[in-house]
């Protein structure tokens, strides 16, 4: 019996000691962000991005997609210019797979629809995390769908920089509000858009790990996650990051819900803002997630994913 008890205790201890390397490996740790960005996704075609009475009676309606000029098949705006000639232009226009029709104008006509094109989506959005060792970042916590073609775009590039707050337009009942932001896309980017996912953008970050970043911090198991005090990072004024508190007050499966309880918050925003989607939320010191969406008719209250059900759409 003694004879098989130390067998059962040396096989025990070799079962321990082959796995030791990994169960006592430091677990994955990433920076919480929290600052403002401007995104910009790239389009490999033309459209209408408000409805346009022509000369003719004619109209060019918001979605319409410009395909070619005189035939000749053209996806950026600044191949739509360099194809206006003196006299008249024949564009190719398409509304979906089945609606197909030209239009003729003359030069001075085409130049007067260009603002009403776009060759790019933009918005903002919230930085989530930065992961110093891959140098690569996640944002927003949801997809980003454009505004006029309804789904999300198919890009060639993307792109995001830094933004600066400079005026807050409340939340209040029943309407959201937003961040009003200066956007310098002359400066370098802070990383290319590699996908856009059901959870977000991710990419990979090209700019200079500073040392004033938060330093990477532990990501929250799901089962770790408690009701009570929390803290959410985010930038309301310039891109200063701030500490603000909340209370998670429900958690179901991979999604939390929560009520901002800062008074600084509330008086300055209202509550969540359009553009503070991707603040990261923080809790006992641990990474929890990143709000997605707000409580329209609720503005102090906010719906936010857990980190690590966000990271399962990252890409390899």
């Amino acid at each position: 019996m003694k004879c098989r008890l130390r067998n059962l205790l040396a096989y025990l201890v070799l079962i321990i000691a082959l796995l030791s390397p990994s169960a006592v490996a430091e677990a994955k740790k990433l920076i919480p962000m929290g600052e403002s960005i401007g995104i910009q996704l790239e389009l490999p075609f033309i459209y209408v991005a408000h409805d346009v009475l022509l000369p003719n009676g004619q109209w060019l309606k918001k979605g319409d997609m410009i395909t070619e000029v005189n035939g000749k098949p053209v996806d950026s705006i600044e191949e739509l210019k360099e194809s206006f000639t003196e006299g008249e232009i024949t564009l190719s226009i398409e509304k979906g797979s089945n609606q197909k029709r030209s239009i003729t104008l003359t030069n001075e006509q085409a130049n007067n629809i260009l603002p009403f094109l776009k060759d790019e989506t933009d918005g903002i959005g919230t930085l989530t995390f930065l992961d110093p060792e891959s140098k690569e970042y996640g944002a927003l916590g949801h997809q980003i769908i454009d505004g006029v073609l309804n789904r999300p775009p198919e890009f060639t590039d993307g792109s995001i920089f830094l933004a600066s707050i400079e005026q807050i337009k409340k939340s209040s009942p029943g309407n959201p509000g937003y961040k009003i932001s200066v956007i310098n896309t002359d400066d370098i980017r802070l990383g290319d858009i590699s996908s856009n996912d059901i959870y977000g953008i991710f990419g990979h970050w090209e700019s200079d790990i500073k040392q004033n970043m938060r330093k990477p911090i532990e990501i929250m198991h799901d089962d770790e996650i408690q009701l009570g005090k929390a803290e959410l990072l985010t930038a309301i004024e310039g891109s200063k990051v701030e500490s603000f508190a909340i209370e998670i007050v429900k958690i179901e499966d991979n999604f939390l819900q929560f009520k901002i309880t800062d008074e600084k918050l509330l008086s300055k925003t209202g509550g969540i803002l359009q553009g503070m989607s991707g603040s990261p939320i923080i809790q006992k010191g641990k990474f929890v997630g990143a709000v997605t969406h707000m409580f329209v008719e609720q503005p102090d209250r906010g719906a936010a994913i857990t980190l690590s059900e966000m990271l399962k759409k990252k890409p390899d």
